[in-house]
């Protein structure tokens, strides 16, 4: 395993590993989970492609996609991480992106935050990039919601994949 492991009053993350590989194919299965990333359940080859790449993140740029587990269970709640994803978006990001996500059955406890919390931390240390940047969908509120506590603002926004996503940035602290 590349890269460091943070932990939270509830959690432990990981960068993403082939271990969670079971784990991953489960949340990206949750409509819960994937009705406003992807619209549609990924099958297990997208799945292991996705889990591929986040691998080569940490391997190639220092960072990536942490796994989000309980401390207390070890259960799967999802995952977040500092992103270089190259996305086909106008604008294009111009800045380290953040990406988050939990599956349903942890949805609304806090947990997302707290993960959030702790990779923004990660990354205002150790990047020190002055800003970051993400992107969220129009419909999802909860996570513009939870971007804009965490201190994100909305910027404009822009072209993803022939959909319109929200762009919001956050000064580094």
């Amino acid at each position: 395993m590349t890269g460091p492991i943070l932990t939270t009053e509830r959690l432990t993350l990981t960068p993403v590993a082939e271990s969670d590989f079971e784990d991953l194919k489960i949340l990206w299965a949750d409509p819960a989970f994937t009705a406003a990333i992807t619209g549609r359940a990924l099958t297990e080859e997208e799945v292991w492609f996705r889990l591929l790449r986040d691998i080569g993140h940490w391997r190639v740029l220092g960072r990536g996609n942490w796994s989000m587990r309980l401390k207390e269970t070890g259960a799967y709640v999802g995952s977040v991480g500092v992103l270089d994803y190259r996305r086909d978006l106008t604008p294009a990001f111009d800045a380290p992106e953040l990406g988050w996500g939990v599956g349903g059955a942890f949805q609304g406890q806090g947990l997302a935050r707290e993960g959030l919390d702790a990779a923004l931390a990660w990354a205002d240390t150790e990047l020190r990039a002055s800003r970051t940047v993400c992107m969220i969908s129009p419909d999802n509120e909860p996570s513009i919601r939870l971007a804009e506590r965490v201190g994100y603002v909305f910027y404009g926004d822009g072209d993803y994949k022939a959909h319109t996503v929200r762009l919001f940035q956050r000064a580094r602290r």
